[in-house]
This record gives C-alpha cells, sequence and structure tokens, in this order.
C-alpha cells in the first residue's frame, strides 16, 4: 500500500492505518480534527464541511467546500484539506490567536447557539468569502442570475438572495441549522467584506491546487485506488468487474454510510484528465463525465440554459462541488436530476473501453431500474449536447422542499417554435418509471401544431399518462400523473407575453 499523505491546515499528516472505506470525516476526527461533524451521513447537512483546494483555471487554485462525511480519505491522498480549526490562528509565540473574519461575524452576530452545525457553515461561508471577484461580481458568475437575484454589477441591497457585498446565500444551501435560526448566519455573511491582501488562504489561490497523484490503499480485502491513466483504468476493470467507479463520492458515499456497503475495489477517477475536458464547438458541446456540476457550470457559464435551470435545484452547492454528470447517470436512479434535462437536450454518452469507444443517445441508454447498455469494462467519458440549442425550455422539480431535496417528479422541456408553431419538442421525464425517459407521445402531439392554450392542454393530458408512476414516501401515482399535465401547462404560460397593465387616465 501506499503511503497517503493529505496536506490537513498547512501541516502534512499521514493516512497510515486507514482503510480504503475511511472516510475524511472519521479520518480528521481521530486526528483531534473534530470541528466537523457527523450529522446525517448522506450529505444533506453540512455539519461536516471542509474546504479542499481545487484547479480554477491555470496557475490557480479555488477553495471549495465540499462534505467530509461522504468521500474516503485516501481520495485526497497530495490534497490540500482546511478544517474550521484551521482559518482562524491559535495562541502561539507570536502573540494571541483571531478568529478569521468568517468566525468573527459569526460569533458577533449571533450565529449560533448549540454550535453543532457552526464550524460547517464556517467553511462554505469561507469558501464564498474567497471566491474570486465576489463584492464586484455579486451572484456566482457559474450562472446567469436566479429568480429573486439581481443581475452581475446591480445594486444587491433589495435583494434576499444576495446581498450588498456580493455575497451569494445560494452557498450556504446545503447547511442546516436546527437552532439558531438563518436570520443571523445571513446577517454574518451579509456583513463580511473583501479579504485583505496579506491573507494566506487568499493568496494561496493564486497558486495551482496540487497535481493528482497515483494512489493505492488497501485493507481487509479491500482497496481504493486512482489509476495513473485511463490505460491502468482499463486494466482494474477487467481484472475486478465489481469495481466501483467514484468520483465525488455523493452517492457511493451514502451506500457506504447507511448500506454499509464495501465494494472490494473502488476506483477514483474525479482526477482523470481524460474524463475532465469541456469543449464547446459549434455543432456540439461535450461535457467531461468527472467535472464537478459547479465546474461545468462555471465552464459554460450560461451558454446552455437549460443546464442552468438545472443547477440551482440540483441537491446543494456543496454536493454540487463534488458530484458529476457522469456519476448521476451512471447511477442510472430514475430520480436523478441530470437525466430529464440531458433526454430534452438530445445527449449521448461517450462510452470507452480499452477497445476504442462509442457514442450512445441518452434515450437509448437506459434498460431497466438501474440497468443500462454500459458494459462492465466501460466507463462514461463524456456527455455530448448537439448544437443549436432549443430557445424555449423549462426545468421544473416537484419535491417537498424547494432545495436540497430528492424529486417525486422532474420535467425537463424543449421547445422550437418556428413562428406560432412547434418545429419540435423533447421532453424528459423523471420520477415516473423505472428508468428517465422521454414523454414520446407528448412530444408528437405537439410537434407541427400551432402553439396555443388549446394545443398544450390536448398534450398535456397526454402527458400526464406517460410512464408508469407508482405509489411510495414521496408521492402518489395519481399525484405524479397530475403534476406531468400541470408542469407542461405551467410551461405554456411561462412562454407567453406579460400582460401590459392598463393605464388610468
Amino acid at each position: 500500500m501506499d503511503e497517503i499523505r493529505v496536506t490537513v491546515n498547512g501541516q502534512e499528516r499521514s493516512c497510515a492505518g486507514s482503510g480504503p472505506h475511511t472516510r475524511l470525516l472519521d479520518w480528521l476526527r481521530e486526528g483531534g480534527l473534530t470541528g466537523a461533524k457527523e450529522g446525517c451521513a448522506e450529505g444533506e447537512c453540512g455539519a461536516c464541511a471542509v474546504l479542499v483546494a481545487r484547479p480554477d483555471g491555470p496557475g490557480r487554485s479555488r477553495w471549495t467546500a465540499v462534505n467530509a462525511c461522504l468521500p474516503p480519505a485516501a481520495a485526497f491522498d497530495g490534497q490540500e484539506i482546511v478544517t474550521a480549526e484551521g482559518l482562524g490562528s491559535a495562541p502561539g509565540p507570536r502573540g494571541p490567536g483571531r478568529l478569521h473574519p468568517v468566525q468573527q461575524e459569526m460569533a458577533a452576530r449571533g450565529g449560533s447557539q448549540c454550535g453543532y452545525c457552526t464550524p460547517g457553515f464556517v467553511c462554505a461561508m469561507a469558501a464564498e468569502y474567497y471566491r474570486p471577484d465576489r463584492a464586484a461580481a455579486g451572484p456566482d458568475p457559474a450562472g446567469p442570475p436566479r429568480p429573486g437575484t439581481a443581475a452581475a454589477g446591480e445594486e444587491h441591497a433589495a435583494d434576499h438572495e444576495c446581498g450588498p457585498n456580493g455575497f451569494d446565500l445560494h452557498a450556504l444551501s446545503g447547511n442546516l441549522c436546527r437552532c439558531t435560526g438563518y436570520r443571523p448566519i445571513r446577517d454574518a455573511a451579509y456583513a463580511l467584506g473583501a479579504p485583505e491582501a496579506g491573507d494566506e488562504l487568499l493568496r494561496r489561490q493564486e497558486e495551482p491546487a496540487p497535481a493528482p497523484r497515483p494512489t493505492r490503499a488497501a485493507a481487509e480485502g479491500a482497496a481504493f485506488v486512482r489509476p495513473a491513466d485511463l490505460e491502468e483504468l482499463f486494466g482494474h476493470l477487467a481484472r475486478e468487474p465489481r469495481a466501483r467507479l467514484v468520483a465525488g463520492a455523493t452517492d457511493l458515499g451514502v451506500e457506504v454510510n447507511i448500506r454499509h456497503a464495501r465494494p472490494p475495489l473502488v476506483l477514483a477517477v474525479a482526477r482523470l484528465e481524460p474524463l475532465r475536458a469541456l469543449e464547446v464547438g459549434e455543432e456540439r458541446i461535450e461535457i467531461g463525465a468527472a467535472l464537478s456540476l459547479s465546474e461545468v457550470e462555471r465552464g459554460l457559464a450560461g451558454r446552455v440554459p437549460l443546464l442552468d435551470r438545472l443547477f440551482p435545484q440540483f441537491a446543494s452547492r456543496l454536493i454540487r462541488n463534488a458530484a458529476t454528470l457522469g456519476g448521476n447517470l451512471g447511477t442510472g436512479s430514475p430520480i436523478g436530476d441530470s437525466a430529464p434535462v440531458l433526454l430534452a437536450l438530445g445527449a449521448s454518452v461517450v462510452l470507452a473501453s480499452a477497445e476504442g469507444e462509442r457514442e450512445v443517445p441518452l434515450d437509448e441508454y437506459y434498460t431497466g431500474y438501474r440497468q443500462s447498455v454500459r458494459r462492465p469494462d466501460e466507463i462514461i467519458r463524456a456527455v455530448r449536447i448537439p448544437r443549436p440549442l432549443a430557445e424555449q425550455v423549462a426545468f421544473h422539480k416537484i419535491a417537498k422542499r424547494r432545495f436540497d431535496d430528492i424529486s417525486s417528479v422532474a420535467v425537463a422541456v424543449a421547445v422550437q417554435l418556428d413562428g406560432g408553431t412547434v418545429a419540435s419538442a423533447r421532453i424528459g421525464l423523471g420520477g415516473v418509471a423505472a428508468t428517465p425517459i422521454r414523454a414520446s407521445r407528448t412530444e408528437q402531439a405537439l410537434a407541427g401544431r400551432p402553439w396555443t392554450r388549446e394545443t398544450v392542454a390536448a398534450a398535456a393530458a397526454t402527458m400526464a399518462g406517460e410512464g408508469t408512476p407508482i405509489d411510495d414516501m414521496r408521492a402518489s401515482a395519481r399525484y405524479r400523473s397530475a403534476m406531468l399535465e400541470q408542469a407542461l401547462l405551467k410551461f405554456w404560460a411561462q412562454t407567453q407575453p406579460a400582460p401590459v397593465p392598463e393605464v388610468s387616465r
């Protein structure tokens, strides 16, 4: 086994004795860094958040907040981590320690009561504190302004989701507090100024993130391997068909924590360069399967409007900082949020193996519940989206919470109009069948028809019968069918021009 070493709060630490399934959270706490807490063990509460130095363009890095309860510690071999303990300075020979500005504002404005969730909030808040050009840019420039937010560079004072200092409150969407109340936490976030010029963590972002290095950890009949290249990856897949691929561990981590899964071999692919390309061409857009959703969001910069509808509703920023399109599609879940959107975009997946590559349309990829045409020796290398893109798009996610929740029904619509006629329509559905599906009969009911209330009402009635919805803990079959119908009617209403108010004389 290789010696796995991780730089934590500026000091290199050994992972000796940790197994391939030892979580980053457990390893940190066993080493005395108990700020990060175990809350939900599913990446939903943010009590375990830490900062990781991730690439942010040539020669730069970005402090990125991630959940420590999901990924294995071995995945951070050679990487840099900052915990809540590492943000402030401890007392020492040079004098008394001092709080980090984020910690100071949380304390001054009453942002903590029991304190259990506070270290996670502080780390997520610090990631936004150090976001490049935060004060000038306003909402995260990863995508267009969200509903209710001011556009970049505009006044933010009246904006309930972005503060006057440019702090995007959605940076904290993955952090839950049970006792303090969110107003003082928001007040602390909105009171933050710009980092001082001599701030060490700010200076660190001017240097590249640590390069990935091949890693191997083995214990008790299981192994964690970060291959050096695709050739090595394919070799492992050939020898062990039960191997699990992992990028952000937002799915496998839950299985390890909740279901006590222990795959015999975990293959880390998040840092393999062939899986991290983002290419925007005239005829198509290709997204590397191992890019995190936050990286995709920043890289596309609003060029795929339907994806921009998806990103804010896909779990939380903490999860999007680790989760990937390849992982979300690879799990085959019928309620994965990205599949309906990519179906509506007409996307395909690029499958790669030692024998070469093949491209499969996404609507031909799934064969059954969590089953697909992908062979055990293949990986998803990239997702391809054809251009041009439809002009009228929408993504409707029906869930019990507005953010950070699993969908009961997901509907993605992409319609191209030619004058007042539907030139083309693609609709992706999630949560109404054993796999994500296209609403083919509804598409046919729209194609070539006038874009009128009557046409859409008839098509919506057809859409209510798409799929094979079931009754479960999240929703009834009847409710799911009703939501399918209403989603299309809502989409039509949103495409209509706003009525001109009457002027009183």
